[in-house]
């Protein structure tokens, strides 16, 4: 196979990188002033975590987060998208500044521009200061959302000189749908009401915290980060077309046409008018700012098919959390989370963005596969995952040379961490992680990503 065949090219300027969450490898969970998060708390209550553990320690990157960084420097990476812990620079979500949460981040990214990789920081990836749950019900109550504004504001006094790419929030459709709607992630509630109230609210803060950077940083870049799916009828059925419409406005057109058409689609808000959110004179005003870019995170699609109840929930149940490991069907490789491995669908989805939206500028901000990965003489020989990339990554330059301006790639993720309710169980890093002892090997497809890189060079 020829070069152009297994690495696919990118534009000059772009950027790759490689995404990680604050809840999800930092470790030091009460160490140094930070406050409880609804995650830890979730995560110490039993049978909350399927495999029984926390993010107590994960990666240890509080500790020492020179080593990824030289790892990420090795790999030949240019960005590195990571979150900032809430409760770790205001333990009660407001109120008084933990200094020493803010200098962790401040060291953080001065070693990161040592380096010549541009951080990209995420203020919100669900990891919310549990005082503010146990005031307002978290985004529940709108309150949060102005205290989010706050927190934005505290961020960008001290690192907006350095940090130009900024992100708002990292996919409130799984903090809400997850968190609240399903149950199955923080804070674990099982409520429509609560759904939409969360959702609605969180995309309010995203607007306020736009605000509130553009004021103090006027030559940030400000985006959102939200996950998005094709979703495609599971037969030709008329009812079943319509559950696909209707499952699509459900996980993007909510966030999309919110945040871009200051509008909620009409279609899902006429079916679930019973459960809307109060909106406030002024609400969609704020949260359809023009922002700068928009983070795409994408991994597979999804099928919907009309069942009595609620068919975008059932649909959805079924093609994401029904599988145990990754297995091959109908000739269709599938991952260990039991998601369809489709890389045409990056392709689509960014032409639909591209169409749908007036070609905003895009970064994909998190793609990848969790597989069961093993250490063998010192060597991860993870050949689906260098697969996986190669279809998504090629679909993606496709993309741009139809029209997509897509500027950047964030792989998810540079290490294995944990894995939200699936503990240490699912493996999607570049990085191998023995967690007992935090030893890191870079797995095959890190080196798959290292010549790509170079030959884009």
């Amino acid at each position: 196979m020829s070069e152009q065949q297994e690495f696919p090219h990118f534009p000059p300027g772009f950027l790759f990188g490689t995404a990680t969450s604050a809840y999800q490898i930092e470790g030091g969970w009460n160490e140094d002033g930070k406050g409880p998060s609804i995650w830890d708390v979730f995560a110490h209550t039993p049978g909350k975590i399927a495999t029984g553990e926390t993010g107590d320690v994960a990666c240890n990157t509080y500790h020492d987060f020179q080593t990824d960084i030289e790892l990420m420097a090795e790999l030949g990476l240019n960005a590195y998208r990571f979150s900032i812990s809430w409760p770790r620079v205001l333990p009660q979500g407001f109120g008084a500044v933990n200094d020493k949460g803010l200098d962790y981040y401040e060291r953080l990214v001065d070693a990161l521009l040592a380096r010549g990789i541009t951080p990209f920081v995420t203020l919100f990836h669900w990891d919310l200061p549990y005082a503010l749950y146990d005031a307002y019900g978290g985004f529940i109550g709108r309150e949060t959302a102005l205290y989010f504004a706050d927190y934005a504001e505290v961020l960008v006094r001290r690192l907006g000189d350095r940090v130009k790419h900024w992100i708002t929030l990292n996919e409130p459709w799984v903090h809400a749908a997850l968190g609240h709607l399903l149950g199955i992630h923080a804070p674990g509630h099982r409520n429509p009401w609560h759904f939409y109230r969360v959702a609605h609210h969180q995309l309010l803060g995203h607007g306020m915290a736009v605000e509130r950077i553009r004021a103090l940083a006027p030559d940030a870049r400000v985006g959102i980060t939200l996950s998005l799916q094709l979703v495609h009828p599971k037969t030709q059925r008329p009812a079943d077309k319509v559950a696909a419409v209707l499952f699509d406005q459900f996980l993007n057109g909510f966030f999309l046409d919110g945040v871009f058409k200051g509008r909620y689609p009409e279609l899902l808000r006429n079916r679930t008018r019973l459960f809307w959110p109060k909106i406030m004179p002024g609400d969609m005003e704020l949260i359809s700012q023009p922002i700068d870019f928009l983070g795409v995170n994408h991994y597979s699609r999804s099928f919907a098919r009309h069942v009595a109840w609620v068919p975008w929930l059932r649909s959805w149940l079924e093609g994401e959390i029904s599988a145990e490991r990754e297995y091959v069907r109908d000739g269709v490789q599938y991952t260990s989370m039991g998601w369809e491995v489709y890389p045409q669908g990056m392709y689509e989805l960014l032409m639909r963005l591209t169409q749908d939206y007036k070609r905003p500028v895009l970064y994909v901000t998190e793609n990848g596969a969790a597989f069961t990965d093993r250490l063998e003489d010192g060597r991860v020989h993870d050949s689906l995952r260098v697969s996986y990339l190669q279809g998504y990554m090629s679909a993606a330059a496709e993309a741009i040379r139809d029209g997509a301006d897509l500027r950047g790639y964030f792989i998810w993720s540079l290490m294995d961490n944990f894995e939200w309710a699936e503990g240490f169980s699912k493996r999607f890093g570049l990085v191998y992680v023995d967690f007992a002892t935090q030893r890191r090997v870079i797995k095959d497809s890190g080196y798959w990503v290292r010549e790509m890189i170079r030959l884009q060079r």
